[in-house]
């Protein structure tokens, strides 16, 4: 708990944008959701905030925003439209490309945050690898110190712990967890009720931020070229 006390401490202090700034909100959280299509990324975003915000039940098409009370915290959650799996980023329509791109500028200054949501039950081939690296790249290489990998189904591991899981997949899945820093969490967002995988998915994002001396992540002045 020292970790979440630091984090509130540099969140004080914070009052510039981007990388060599922060925040003026003492005590609110910005996260953003990204990933595949039928990932779980709504899901999760209720999870998250412990209700049903997000509608689960239709495709994600737009960025829809919305915001709760966490713990006695306030946390902005961002749900990005998700791509096709095998799709590569070329392969990707420009209206889900700029709304990934602008799901960033919906919680400003930056999300402390962003969780790149992938399924524990659904091998990750290197096709589907390159794919999330491609996507997530659209916001620019600096992303992945802000990157949290969040599996969702955690039901389906049964007494698999995820390390184990994550060893058994092979490189591909390795070096995703590798490439955000072996920052990764669990959620069964069949158990919305369970409050504590949410706390622990709160701590080590709260960790994340202390890492990265309490700064969120901005998008680059320069847009890509569409």
């Amino acid at each position: 708990m020292a970790q979440v006390s630091v984090w509130r401490e540099v969140l004080k202090g914070l009052s510039g944008g981007g990388e060599s700034g922060g925040d003026t909100t003492e005590s609110d959280l910005r996260i953003m959701l990204l990933g595949y299509r039928k990932a779980g990324k709504s899901s999760s975003g209720n999870t998250i905030l412990g209700r049903e915000e997000f509608d689960t039940v239709g495709r994600t098409a737009q960025c829809v925003k919305r915001q709760g009370q966490v713990a006695g915290r306030q946390v902005t959650v961002v749900d990005a439209p998700g791509w096709w799996r095998n799709y590569q980023l070329e392969e990707t329509p420009e209206l889900t490309k700029n709304e990934i791109e602008l799901s960033v500028s919906l919680c400003p200054p930056g999300p402390h945050a962003l969780l790149l949501v992938i399924r524990v039950d659904t091998p990750l081939t290197e096709t589907h690898r390159r794919s999330l690296q491609e996507h997530l790249e659209l916001l620019s290489e600096r992303v992945w110190s802000h990157t949290i990998v969040l599996f969702t189904r955690g039901d389906c591991l049964g007494d698999t712990p995820i390390e184990q899981h994550i060893e058994s997949e092979g490189e591909s899945l390795q070096w995703l967890v590798e490439k955000c820093g072996n920052r990764y969490h669990v959620l069964n967002n069949q158990k919305i009720e369970d409050h504590m995988q949410v706390t622990q998915l709160m701590e080590k994002i709260e960790e994340m931020v202390t890492g990265n001396r309490g700064q969120h992540y901005e998008m680059e002045r320069q847009r890509r070229e569409i």
